[in-house]
């Protein structure tokens, strides 16, 4: 397993932020970064060239997902990956773990299944959380199938990503604290044993990022930080539950961040599931250097979309009727295809309340246009040294830098 050369090539002197080079087996991704979901495979409703068009370095797959259709061995069978979605940049698989230990709640089945998640029988079941893994209800057929560490680092050597993540347990915030600290030790001697299978059987060059667990209790974050130091991971990400609100949420991640200093300094760090536009801009000051999460192309689904409006979470829902007769663009200068078009709210509106295809397809394309554009922002001001200028601005509603990110996809 090699080291992720992080290379740091800037840093802020009032906060923890860093911008630096990634350098994986399938080229280097810039940071800070934001990695946008291809669960299944695909950025919904992308084709992967639109996606680095965009401006983005390295996606994600869900081991998960993958494991359970089209199965591993089948996507091995295409060359891996990266060859089966026509990606030839960095990939990072998950582990599987959050899905895995999600599934309780029906949120898994019914993606699977691309339904709604209110309502009806819930198929997704964990039948057994073991020392040996969890055995689960398979929520596509109701088949009973086993994941463990093992398990998933098999998953993801067949999948050739460039960084994959050791399977853990992730716990909400509202577990106990002896729950938690007894699961956190658990994670612990399953990344001991992702990392004996690696060492075995693992690609060469796929970097293995170590998971810190711990709920919302400083010292078990503490704690599970130097343990996953102490393994010599090639990076480490940061999972499980990060509390009950936002400010609570910081404060776990910076006390994580906080213990990654000295000799773990250079190692990368991923915030796992975070990518509200204000939970970034915190993310990178507390130091994280790569981020996750479905929301840009969740929301874009739903027909809401990232504005620069701090008042109202930086987005707005569409189906509202005042946008029903609305000529304006989402955001005057922005360069994804909608706005670019001058394509108005009230036409954005239509589409994505008949559910049309090019509507999801278009507000897609706006939020993730949107995200890369205030990550390159944040890029670029940390080597300015201007950083805490631009997130204030940032913070306050004013839009990230208008000009495009590369060429607007076709």
């Amino acid at each position: 397993m090699p080291a992720a050369p992080l290379e740091i090539t800037a840093r802020d002197p009032g906060t923890r932020a860093r911008a630096g080079l990634l350098r994986t087996a399938h080229g280097t991704v810039r940071t800070p970064a934001f990695v946008p979901l291809a669960t299944k495979a695909v950025v919904k409703g992308l084709e992967a060239r639109e996606v680095e068009q965009l401006g983005y370095d390295m996606v994600l797959g869900n081991t998960f997902h993958l494991f359970l259709e089209p199965g591993h061995e089948l996507i091995r069978g295409f060359g891996g990956l990266h060859d089966f979605m026509g990606w030839d940049r960095p990939i990072v698989t998950d582990s599987g773990g959050f899905q895995v230990f999600s599934m309780g709640h029906g949120t898994v089945a019914d993606e699977v299944k691309g339904r709604s998640p209110y309502g009806g029988e819930r198929d997704g079941k964990v039948l057994a959380i073991e020392e040996e893994g969890v055995t689960f209800r398979n929520p596509r057929d109701g088949s009973t199938v086993f994941m463990g560490p093992e398990t998933s680092m098999a998953v993801q050597a067949a999948l050739g990503s460039d960084i994959a993540l050791v399977f853990d347990e992730c716990t909400p915030f509202h577990v106990e604290r002896d729950y938690t600290a007894r699961s956190a030790e658990r994670t612990h001697r399953w990344l001991d044993r992702c990392l004996a299978w690696h060492a075995e059987r693992g690609p060469t060059d796929q970097i293995v990022y170590g998971i810190v667990q711990g709920g919302v209790y400083e010292d078990l974050r503490v704690e599970a930080a130097q343990a996953v130091v102490a393994r010599g991971t090639g990076g480490i990400a940061i999972g499980g539950s990060l509390g009950a609100d936002k400010d609570q949420m910081h404060e776990v991640v910076g006390w994580t961040t906080a213990a990654l200093g000295g000799r773990a300094d250079h190692r990368p760090r991923h915030l796992l599931g975070i990518g509200e536009v204000d939970d970034l801009i915190r993310g990178v000051e507390l130091g994280i250097d790569t981020f996750d999460c479905v929301t840009p192309t969740r929301l874009g689904r739903h027909g809401v979309v990232l504005t620069p409006d701090p008042e109202k979470r930086f987005r707005i829902d569409l189906s509202a009727a005042r946008f029903k007769e609305s000529k304006e663009p989402i955001e005057d200068g922005c360069p994804c295809p909608a706005c670019a078009a001058g394509l108005s709210c009230g036409y954005l509106r239509y589409l994505a309340k008949n559910r049309e295809l090019t509507g999801v397809r278009l507000l897609s394309l706006h939020n993730l246009v949107y995200v890369a554009r205030l990550m390159r922002d944040l890029r670029e001001a940390i080597g300015d040294g201007t950083l805490g200028e631009v997130a204030a601005r940032l913070r306050s509603g004013s839009a990230p830098s208008t000009a495009a990110v590369v060429a607007s996809p076709v």
